[in-house]
């Protein structure tokens, strides 16, 4: 491999020179792995994006976050903003990554159909997380160890704070980053030496059989597992009896979390927690529309001590914002891949710092974990610069497609290594699991 700093250094510059996309989806429903009370039976897809470059050695991949059907428009929304990057130089990007990101989603052609929600915002998140994972492999760095060395500075420049000023403006953010630098290394050093801890969804899913209950709760706590998560909302019966098996499983020592996948009403899911309330539950996460802000602090105020948690369905920082202002998200699970990738994930993060609300970011599914594992490091580092009542979800699905696989020690993310954003799976596992034709994007043909 050639030498980057020895070409930085003697200007030589690489450009992006086309972009190639595919469907890939892999069939998780055949064993009902990610099953709850609103998906049945999903199959964890990824819409890809691969970056290719000038330098034949150089490549980044990104992708976005799907359950099967469906993914084919968000890798159809990706051919519509990928072009944009055709003849970008990558360290031009590096320079002013919230200027590209800006350039992204302010395309007037396309605020109609977004930008900043729904499938746009999905194909926004696999854009920019592709040219993240380009840059740090450009600069030879884990993409976590890249972001906890931008300065405070830096990092407010990466981040568009339209809208957010009422709560959170550059100057403020600048602040609090500056007041957590001269600790940063202490908190590289302890990532480095424990990990980052988690809690796995794995035991839980709503598909599996007490047996199968048992055995995966059994199975976590001897690696190291001391948080757990379950699905609910399908019925009650079910969910008492199966809350029950986990408490016998893990005791009352461990912390037990609670997910009905947004199928209640307001109504019925503070009579629904009234019953489950005696598994003393951390939080519930997404009882009802992942849209309903009032209805979520309603939920709030009527089940505390039992807390809150939402944010992987929630489209952008301004509805973070609301959420975190109202009271309805008192655990923020952002989604590295809902909103629009690294640089909306920063603003996330530094809304729930300044307003008090732990980030426990969503993951599972296929490549989150892998994602998720540079955001929740870098805001230890970098933002929040504390670990209490802070976790990072995992789930135990899909991670032997990745060149770079997450590595798990005692319950904990252990710091990837391996320069980029973990994003970028084995060329065997892209061509059997793809799902349709791959569509390629050059210079030449993103013009005509």
């Amino acid at each position: 491999m050639r030498d980057r700093n020895h070409e930085m250094a003697n200007g030589m510059k690489t450009t992006i020179t086309g972009f190639t996309t595919r469907d890939v989806r892999f069939p998780t429903s055949l064993h009902l792995d990610g099953s709850d009370a609103m998906n049945e039976a999903p199959d964890y897809s990824a819409a890809y994006v691969t970056l290719h470059t000038s330098d034949p050695q150089l490549a980044g991949d990104g992708f976005t976050f799907t359950i099967g059907r469906g993914n084919e428009l968000c890798v159809a929304a990706i051919n519509t903003l990928a072009p944009v990057t055709i003849g970008m130089d990558i360290d031009a990007f590096g320079e002013d990554p919230g200027a590209f990101w800006r350039r992204l989603t302010g395309d007037s052609q396309l605020r109609w159909t977004g930008p900043e929600k729904g499938i746009i915002h999905l194909a926004t998140a696999a854009v920019v997380n592709a040219m993240w994972d380009l840059y740090a492999k450009r600069r030879q760095q884990p993409l976590w160890r890249l972001l906890c060395g931008l300065s405070p500075e830096q990092i407010v420049a990466c981040i568009d704070f339209r809208y957010l000023t009422d709560v959170l403006t550059p100057a403020e953010a600048t602040e609090l980053l500056q007041a957590n630098v001269p600790t940063r290394q202490q908190r590289i050093e302890q990532l480095l030496s424990k990990g980052y801890p988690t809690y796995t969804t794995s035991a839980g899913w709503l598909g599996y059989s007490d047996d199968k209950l048992r055995h995966q709760c059994r199975d976590l706590m001897a690696r190291g597992w001391s948080h757990f998560k379950v699905k609910v909302g399908r019925n009650l019966e079910d969910d008492v009896r199966r809350c029950r098996i986990i408490r016998e499983e893990i005791g009352y020592e461990r912390r037990l979390m609670l997910d009905a996948n947004q199928v209640w009403d307001v109504p019925q899911a503070i009579e629904w927690m009234r019953h489950l309330a005696e598994f003393q539950p951390w939080f519930i996460e997404e009882p009802t529309s992942p849209d309903d802000i009032l209805g979520h602090a309603t939920i709030a105020r009527s089940i505390a001590p039992i807390k809150v948690a939402t944010g992987e369905m929630c489209h952008n920082r301004v509805m973070f914002k609301q959420f975190m202002q109202a009271g309805g998200m008192q655990i923020c699970q952002l989604d590295s891949c809902r909103v629009g990738g690294v640089n909306e994930v920063m603003a996330v993060q530094l809304l729930a710092h300044k307003l008090g609300v732990p980030a426990c970011p969503h993951a599972g599914g296929v490549g989150l974990c892998e994602y998720v594992q540079h955001l929740a490091m870098f805001d230890y580092v970098c933002i929040s610069a504390s670990l209490e009542d802070r976790l990072a979800e995992y789930a135990d699905h899909l991670h032997e497609h990745f060149v770079a696989p997450v590595v798990m020690k005692n319950g904990c993310y252990m710091p990837p290594t391996v320069p980029g954003y973990s994003a970028t799976m084995l060329d065997e596992s892209l061509a059997k699991f793809a799902f349709s034709d791959t569509t390629s994007g050059t210079a030449r043909s993103s013009a005509s």
